[in-house]
């Protein structure tokens, strides 16, 4: 794995009330020149900003970060009409959007919202479905007829624009099955790391699928959400009794992410604070200016 295929972001405030602190925190990232933003997908709480919108503005006000929905809510937004939005968002920002996809997880919330519920069986079908009606209606070629048991189009034209980057949030073995078949890359649920039970016995079944289907697994990225803090001095332990990442120095930040890359195939980390929120503006800073440089630099260094 080369050191140019490893990526650092950052999970952004999603808040109606913290709009001037996402735009901000961007806007931040995009000079000290992180490579994404991710915001959540939740648009049955009022009190959020829904995904799509927001990325279309902070992607319009930024010049080189790339942003996605980690994950989009598909249950809410038909494939067909994805596939418009994130063309048009590549085709707006010089491509740069990664598509972040879920099956859909909180159905209470999810069909208040008008949805018809689908079982989780269904709504994995549907899941795979969705990611390869998206990938037939972009690229151009001639129009789309598909017809699936979950969506059905009827003669299409597809955008002009190539399909964005696909990472599922995939948890379940149907689903990481499928990631394994279709998408690009796999974001490893509950803030789940190399080190933890969930990455071991999943990763494998990714891997399996995509061989299956003769593709390269090493080809699927694992992008790891990663909580923690950055603090002055080293800390004693930098995980818990539970084995979870809680963060330390610098220094140990760059140690474990550098062995991440090199000892578990890690290719990118979205940053957040220990509770899961958006980083602060000096943890943000140096993540960017001194953890991501000097990771970069050590995996270089083995890789070449």
């Amino acid at each position: 794995m080369s050191v140019r295929e490893v990526v650092f972001g950052f999970g952004a405030h999603s808040g109606v009330e913290q709009a001037p602190e996402l735009l901000s925190l961007v806007q931040q990232a995009d000079r000290d020149g992180l490579d994404l933003f991710s915001l959540s997908d939740h648009p049955y709480l009022g009190g959020r900003l829904d995904a799509y919108a927001s990325l279309a503005f902070v992607l319009g006000r930024t010049r080189r970060i790339s942003g996605f929905a980690n994950v989009t809510n598909l249950p809410t937004r038909p494939a067909a009409m994805l596939a418009r939005t994130v063309t048009s968002l590549s085709a707006l920002s010089g491509g740069r959007v990664v598509l972040g996809m879920g099956a859909g997880g909180l159905w209470d919330r999810i069909s208040a919202m008008g949805v018809p519920r689908l079982s989780p069986s269904d709504a994995v079908d549907a899941f795979e479905e969705a990611i390869v009606l998206v990938r037939l209606l972009s690229g151009g070629g001639p129009p789309v007829t598909y017809r699936g048991r979950h969506y059905q189009v009827e003669r299409i034209e597809p955008a002009p624009v190539a399909a964005p980057p696909v990472w599922t949030g995939s948890v379940g073995p149907r689903s990481l099955a499928a990631t394994g078949r279709v998408a690009d890359g796999w974001i490893p649920g509950h803030a789940a790391d190399w080190l933890s039970e969930r990455y071991r016995t999943s990763r494998p079944i990714i891997d399996e699928a995509a061989a299956a289907a003769g593709r390269d697994p090493r080809e699927i990225r694992t992008v790891f959400n990663f909580p923690g803090r950055v603090t002055e001095r080293p800390l004693p332990a930098t995980r818990d009794g539970d084995g979870r990442w809680i963060g330390g120095s610098v220094g140990q930040w760059v140690e474990e992410l550098t062995g991440a890359v090199l000892e578990h195939g890690a290719s990118g980390f979205t940053l957040f604070a220990a509770d899961h929120s958006a980083p602060d503006p000096v943890t943000l800073g140096r993540w960017a200016a001194e953890i991501a440089p000097a990771v970069r630099e050590a995996t270089a260094r083995k890789d070449g």
